[in-house]
């Protein structure tokens, strides 16, 4: 008889995982390793509280404010540039240097630089999300263009295709799957820019959630915060890994598709 479990298992495993992530959380918090590392009963009891007050709700209001902002302008300026240099030689050499050198730079080296010229208000946040996001959309809709199949734009030249017609049918339809995993990472980098920005620019949002509850000693809020964070953005890197799934086979994704 043949056996199901391999449809079970990957949740089953997850489970598992989960269970003994939190486990040894908790083994630890009440070890305790530190003062400050709370176990993760009261973190999850704090996280509770925070959302029963509205404070946690509220901080979300101000933090995804730039983080939207930010991203939807990485996204048209970004994917507008990848595409741009991985069709003109020229727009490649006057721009990938500067985007090379972004993905390079240190973040918290950066964010005095952009506190100094545009203050602490709203833009700056949104440029501290664009400077760490840009980069990574920029390149992978890049590399996206530069990896299209050449056979493909050859059988398109063969048949009298346009140049046009080469890029609207054949590159960009290929390059697809990559420009949205670049979307995919840049939004990852984009929760790490906001965080950052809200840390060390003013505290406001989740930042300012954690820096309160971390000077008056309120750990548990302090991890509930850092772990309310952490989620949201897992669950919205994994929504858009499994929304490439449907959308992109695996042989243009470049990967094998497990399920």
């Amino acid at each position: 008889m043949e056996r199901k479990s391999g449809i079970v298992s990957p949740f089953v495993w997850q489970l598992i995982s989960f269970a003994l992530f939190f486990g040894l959380w908790e083994i630890a918090g009440r070890w305790p390793i530190s003062f400050a590392f709370p176990p993760f009963s009261k973190t999850f009891l704090a996280l509770l509280r925070m959302l029963a007050d509205g404070s946690l709700p509220k901080a979300y209001v101000s933090t995804l404010q730039p983080l939207i902002i930010g991203i939807v302008l990485c996204g048209v300026v970004g994917i507008g540039f990848g595409i741009g240099m991985g069709l003109s030689r020229a727009v490649e050499w006057l721009s990938l240097p500067i985007f090379i050198v972004l993905q390079a730079a240190p973040m918290a080296a950066i964010i005095p630089l952009i506190t100094y010229m545009y203050g602490i208000g709203l833009t700056a946040k949104v440029l501290a999300v664009f400077v760490l996001a840009a980069p990574v959309i920029v390149m992978n809709s890049y590399k996206g263009i530069r990896n299209t199949n050449p056979s493909l734009i050859q059988m398109c030249r063969v048949f009298q295709g346009t140049r046009r017609q080469e890029v609207i049918k054949i590159i960009l339809p290929h390059a697809g799957a990559l420009i949205f995993a670049g979307l995919r990472l840049g939004l990852a980098m984009g929760f790490i820019g906001i965080v950052i920005a809200e840390l060390l620019i003013t505290p406001t949002g989740i930042g300012d959630l954690i820096t309160y509850h971390s000077s008056v000693a309120d750990y548990p809020e302090m991890f509930a915060a850092i772990a309310s964070i952490v989620i949201l953005a897992a669950f919205t890197i994994y929504g858009l890994e499994r929304l490439e799934r449907m959308l992109f086979p695996p042989e243009m994704r470049g990967v094998d598709d497990f399920g």
